[in-house]
């Protein structure tokens, strides 16, 4: 069936020095009077029962609420939806509208597909991961029809709407799926690590959380605060870098700035209708994949350990997000890796993917630690395997408990080691499965205990944000919050001051305004990206050139320029595994690459130190050679080099992986170093409209013999480039008009952690 609501009629309803109710005329709910305030009946029986009294703790609402939910309801709450897109013409998976193909039904875009009619009241879902959004407008109709159904059913349970980061300023990043609509525009994480500056991302918190509850966003899947010490993996640009302690300022910074309301907004201990909830991820830490291959893969399931710093790892949990500096406490949610930490647990000896695992949940988490938040499975871990091991699609990365268990059994295991809430899963079957199981072992109040338990963790981050009350939208008032000019302009800001100035020979920037400037085209060979999914061949400019002719005097001809500007980017890895490897008789285990050229693997390690007996024992690479997609990146500073004789050359690197910059740093004049910028705030930084001030948040390699000897668990234990002027590329390192800058923001991080 379908959803045809033309106009959500809501009502709203203030109460004098409490909460602002907000309900739909059509879902059944009235509101209930008591000594001159209003409160919701959201289950309809007439009375105002404790889960609807606005005026208690969120924990005793929740133990109320739970109580009276049956064993359905509380599955239908431990799910998190699959990827949602609004419209859902623009998923990845059907959508249908009548039946139809949403694209093709003739439906608006922010009507409810048939599949979320269905897993919303079928299997009681109420976590929705949106991915790409047409607009604010769109976003917040759609929320409103959404939280309407919600609302109509047995006991009214808002739905509880999430997103991956959506603040990039390349919404075409991999793992977004899309941000959609204007919203303001920041650096990476690894950008707002390089301002070395919390204040800045606690900044970023408080405006991207006012944007996400303004498109009816209340929690965020993010941070991404592992430590990523291994510099090969293709995650490294959504960390915070591989400095433990800065990972955790940056941490505590960021969740302090999400989730924190004050003055009218805040309804209790700091949290409020401006605040929303965040998903630290990923414990105990995802960034030690061996030879830097990533776990949504099989051939990447394994973190390995070899310089025995497992306990590191946990340095941006334990000190940052989960000691905060403001009334919030702690990230209301965390979620483990797909990893296999290898011979890691001590108790039981499991070498199980990390949301399996009870000794990393139940006892270091949850005990050692006392973590009472949310604990949400990533996406996908329940399902079988794909057959293939490269294969995104379908999901499936049960990893350590491929074999031997049914889906239901999966859930049930990860019931028992801790873990509430299985993401990327919209059917409550395999949950009221695992109860069974339950019972049959421990009986009935047991599991219903165990049940209740997770649903008011669950509740509680609903109620704290105010959802219960009015999780409805003005849909003009979001177009207004969304992008509007004044977070754009702290975005903008944040992003001049993540951009590195790593080389500056004989002070050839800044550039002076109408300098003559060639660019060349930058190529990209036909393939694939992470997804899987094709990409094109191109051979085109990779900037904007009418925008960089505002600054310059852009010419065709080299030998008419005064200067050159390159636009690079980091060395696109090659994931660590190859088909055609297989074929040839090979592993299938390969070099992951951070230079340009072919690169060769001469020392690699001989043997691995984690393997699978059902897959690959030994995946060592060694000898074996892999070229870069991106490898024309070289050839075109080299290019440029040589034709403009002598002139200046400066080099902007948009760098998501520490990158051998040995191969062309003695070609460039000046190399601009930016982790997700408008190319405005590089034109704004050649030109001198400001000055330079980020350092580098990680180490620059001085060459892959380095990156094959450094252990994949240990942060800053590189040989690192020297450039021709002597500059050592470390950890800390950046320049501005004066040179070298040692301004104190990096002393704290030069020391060993704690």
């Amino acid at each position: 069936m379908s959803l045809n609501v033309k106009a959500v009629d809501i009502h709203f309803v203030g109460n004098e020095g409490g909460p602002t109710l907000g309900l739909s005329r059509s879902s059944g709910v009235r509101i209930i009077y008591q000594n001159g305030l209003a409160f919701k009946d959201l289950n309809k029986d007439g009375k105002i029962d404790p889960y609807e009294d606005w005026r208690l703790p969120s924990d005793e609402r929740a133990k109320d609420l739970a109580s009276k939910m049956s064993i359905e309801q509380i599955a239908g709450l431990m799910l998190y939806s699959s990827h949602q897109a609004i419209p859902g013409s623009l998923g990845w998976f059907p959508a249908t509208y009548g039946g139809k193909p949403f694209e093709e039904s003739g439906a608006s875009p922010d009507e409810l597909s048939d599949q979320q009619i269905e897993f919303l009241t079928k299997d009681h879902v109420r976590h929705v991961l949106l991915t790409a959004l047409e607009s604010a407008e769109t976003a917040a109709r759609w929320n409103n029809k959404l939280q309407q159904l919600a609302e109509s059913t047995d006991l009214g349970i808002p739905a509880n709407n999430s997103s991956d980061p959506r603040h990039s300023a390349d919404a075409s990043k991999e793992f977004n799926a899309g941000a959609g609509g204007s919203i303001s525009m920041w650096p990476e994480a690894l950008g707002l690590a390089a301002t070395f500056d919390p204040e800045i991302i606690r900044g970023f918190g408080e405006i991207a959380a006012k944007e996400y509850r303004a498109l009816g966003i209340a929690t965020a899947l993010s941070p991404q605060i592992d430590i990523a010490t291994d510099p090969r993996w293709n995650r490294f640009g959504m960390t915070f870098g591989d400095d433990p302690r800065l990972a955790a300022d940056m941490a505590r910074a960021y969740v302090d700035g999400f989730q924190t309301s004050s003055g009218e907004a805040e309804i209790r201990d700091g949290w409020g209708i401006d605040s929303v909830n965040a998903m630290a991820k990923h414990w105990p830490g995802g960034g030690s994949g061996e030879g830097g291959r990533d776990a949504h893969f099989g051939y990447g399931k394994f973190a390995v350990y070899p310089g025995n710093n497992f306990k590191m790892h946990l340095i941006p949990f334990v000190e940052g997000a989960f000691r905060l500096a403001g009334p919030t406490g702690q990230a209301s949610a965390v979620m483990p890796y797909y990893t296999i930490s290898y011979n890691q647990d001590s108790k039981y000896g499991e070498n199980v993917g990390n949301s399996y695992s009870s000794f990393l949940i139940n006892d270091l988490l949850r005990g050692t630690y006392g973590y009472d938040g949310v604990v949400c499975t990533d996406w996908g871990i329940t399902d079988h395997p794909p057959a293939e091991i490269a294969k995104l699609f379908p999901g499936g990365r049960s990893w350590g408990v491929e074999e031997g268990l049914s889906v239901a059994e999966r859930h049930y295991k990860l019931l028992m080691a801790g873990v509430d809430q299985f993401g990327g899963n919209n059917e409550a079957g395999p949950i009221l499965e695992a109860y069974r199981i339950g019972v049959e072992e421990h009986g009935e109040a047991f599991m219903r205990r165990r049940f209740e338990e997770s649903a008011v963790r669950l509740l509680r981050n609903l109620f704290r944000v105010g959802l219960f009350e009015n999780p409805y939208l003005i849909p003009e008032k979001s177009a207004a919050i969304v992008g509007c000019s004044e977070y754009m302009r702290a975005g903008y800001e944040a992003q001049l001051k993540s951009i590195v100035l790593l080389k500056n020979e004989g002070g050839v920037l800044p550039l002076t305004q109408r300098t003559k400037v060639y660019i060349p085209k930058r190529y990209r060979p036909a393939g694939f990206n992470w997804f899987g999914f094709p990409t094109p061949e191109v051979d085109a400019y990779p900037v904007n050139l009418e925008l960089v002719g505002r600054y310059f005097e852009v010419v065709d001809r080299p030998e008419d320029a005064d200067a050159g500007l390159v636009f690079i980017e980091s060395p696109h890895t090659t994931y660590g595994y190859s088909e055609a490897d297989v074929e040839a008789g090979g592993n299938g285990y390969v070099p992951i690459s951070l230079q340009y050229r072919p690169y060769t693997a001469e020392h690699a390690r001989e043997t691995s130190i984690a393997g699978d007996p059902r897959d690959v024992l030994n995946r060592t690479y060694r000898g074996k050679t892999v070229t870069v997609t991106n490898a024309s990146d070289l050839a075109m500073v080299l290019e440029t080099k040589r034709l403009l004789e002598g002139k200046p050359v400066i080099v902007s690197l948009t760098l998501g992986n520490p990158t051998v910059v040995a191969e062309f740093e003695r070609e460039a004049s000046a190399i601009l170093v930016n982790f997700g910028a408008q190319v405005q705030a590089l034109l704004d930084i050649a030109t001198g409209a400001a000055e330079p001030s980020a350092l580098l948040p990680t180490q620059l390699p001085a060459d892959m013999k380095t990156v094959e000897e450094q252990f994949e668990d240990v942060p800053h234990d590189m040989a690192v480039h020297i450039d021709a002027q002597g500059n050592a590329y470390d950890f800390g390192f950046g320049l501005n008009w004066g040179g070298a800058i040692d301004d104190g923001r990096r002393k704290r991080y030069r020391e060993e952690p704690r």
